[in-house]
């Protein structure tokens, strides 16, 4: 089976005036259709630098880079912005909503860039289908201001979700949450993988990663493992013990 991701050798290095700083030091892993994979490591592994070559949000500087069988690595930045927009669903730490912009019209707004054949009605249509998905349809109206930390991140998730990406990327989505509210973030991305959506999620977090079936460590820009494990549901006490 063709993996959906493939990383072969790649390196990452950083040119900062006269000094070099290598981050990444080969890195190579695949990624199969319908996994939940954690990306582990501390701060400085090299984490955030691999997940953003896997976003297509940078280049690395050697190695080969391939998503659904195509070498993106080395594409051009057109084609790579193309990829981000229809194939990779991106949630963040801190939501990153358009604060005087209504639910509904943060979830659609991919749209206004990837689905210009659509009409608005269908837009909608299809952005409130989204929101039906994560459970936060009745406030489709409401603005960022008016919505709970975990509620602003179900709008996170269903923007990620209007393109039907065949890949989410979270980076340490319940990072600004409490620890129930964690529980069901977690819940729901272990819901959309069961529905075979393949899910990347980088966090710090031994509880977090948890959830997932199967963790990546790094550790100075290198993967010292990746296992795979039984997936452990979360609980409030759990999550907030990790926080401490």
């Amino acid at each position: 089976m063709t993996p959906l991701i493939e990383l072969k050798d790649i390196y990452k290095t950083y040119f900062l005036g006269e000094i070099d700083v290598p981050v990444l030091k080969g890195i190579s892993i695949s990624i199969q259709r319908g996994e939940y994979v954690a990306l582990m490591g501390s701060s400085g592994s090299g984490k955030s630098t691999l997940m953003n070559i896997l976003g297509c949000l940078d280049r690395p500087t050697s190695g080969d880079y391939f998503f659904e069988n195509e070498e993106v690595g080395r594409a051009s930045g057109d084609r790579r912005a193309q990829i981000r927009n229809t194939k990779i669903g991106f949630v963040f730490q801190n939501f990153n909503l358009l604060a005087r912009t209504s639910a509904l019209d943060n979830v659609i707004m991919p749209l206004t860039y990837t689905a210009q054949h659509l009409s608005d009605a269908e837009c909608r249509r299809r952005g409130m289908a989204a929101l039906e998905q994560v459970g936060i349809a009745d406030r489709y109206r409401h603005y960022p201001s008016q919505l709970s930390g975990g509620q602003q991140q179900r709008v996170a998730i269903a923007r990620a979700l209007i393109n039907r990406p065949p890949v989410i990327f979270a980076d340490e989505p319940t990072g600004n949450l409490d620890s129930h509210t964690s529980v069901e973030v977690m819940d729901m991305f272990s819901k959309l993988n069961e529905e075979g959506m393949t899910v990347i999620l980088v966090t710090h977090s031994n509880e977090i990663a948890s959830c997932a079936k199967r963790s990546i460590h790094m550790s100075d820009g290198l993967v010292v493992s990746g296992e795979f494990k039984e997936e452990k549901p979360l609980t409030a006490k759990r999550a907030g013990e990790d926080k401490k």
